[in-house]
């Protein structure tokens, strides 16, 4: 089968594209570019870096991916961008390589960035991740599988937002967000657990049920960071309260932003 390119196209032959690609009017594709089966690469798409792109995506028109970092550490060696399959990524969505050499921006399996989303640097989204229009994420900014981002909001850098939590429009994230949870406002604030896409995963009641007992722990009982930690750990083994616990462990590391808080002031807060 021949690779379906619009005449106006500019592709580098050194590119690898597989034969059921199809590429739009006007897309630009580099060198170092390789793109797997059945592909679909809109008009005015920009391709550019060493940049590998999985199978069944669907690039809309106007983006642009695997340019040179927003970053003034990046000196030009040698980075990437790596995406993998059946993704969906809307107009003028903006993918950046990352800085340092041999290091990678990482796009995982079906997620859906919308348009105007912006991806900076070094950042790890995984699976099944839903980013709602003109969300900008800066450098190693980490996403977990399954999580949602309403629009129009920023991420800072170096911020991990757990699997299977929802953020709200227009909040900014200067902090860690912990799975399972729904986080929202300016300043931001831990509002509840994350009901409806928990429900909608299939979690069964007794994994619900432990999940709230734990997020009566964190943000509404009158005990220390660590004192949480310790009654999580008492709750049961189930997978979900293991990611929490590990989760909230590792927020304390060096080069982690910390945890977003819960409203009011929960004694989570003296530990941040």
């Amino acid at each position: 089968m021949k690779t379906l390119i619009h005449p106006t196209a500019v592709i580098h032959p050194h590119s690898e594209l597989h034969p059921t690609v199809q590429v739009g009017a006007y897309a630009v594709i580099g060198a170092d570019v390789k793109v797997g089966q059945e592909t679909l690469i809109g008009a005015h798409v920009v391709l550019e870096g060493t940049c590998e792109i999985g199978a069944r995506n669907h690039i809309f028109p106007g983006a642009v991916i695997g340019m040179e970092p927003q970053d003034l550490k990046y000196v030009g060696e040698p980075t990437k961008v790596t995406i993998g399959d059946d993704n969906l990524i809307r107009e003028y969505v903006t993918i950046n390589r990352a800085t340092g050499r041999g290091e990678a921006t990482v796009i995982g399996n079906g997620n859906l960035l919308m348009a105007y989303v912006h991806v900076g640097h070094n950042c790890l989204i995984e699976n099944s991740v839903v980013i709602a229009n003109s969300v900008a994420l800066a450098g190693h900014v980490h996403i977990e599988s399954r999580a949602r981002l309403s629009g129009v909001l920023g991420v800072h850098q170096f911020v991990h937002i757990g699997g299977m939590s929802m953020v709200g429009g227009m909040t900014r994230i200067d902090r860690d967000v912990p799975p399972y949870m729904l986080v929202e406002g300016n300043p931001s604030r831990v509002r509840s657990l994350n009901l409806v896409g928990l429900k909608r995963s299939g979690i069964s009641a007794d994994e619900l049920q432990s999940l709230k007992k734990s997020f009566r722990i964190l943000y509404r009982s009158p005990c220390s960071f660590a004192e949480a930690l310790q009654q999580l750990s008492q709750l049961g083994d189930t997978a979900q309260l293991q990611h929490l616990y590990r989760f909230l462990l590792l927020s304390k590391m060096p080069g982690r932003r910390g945890l977003i808080p819960g409203k009011g002031k929960p004694a989570l807060d003296e530990d941040l």
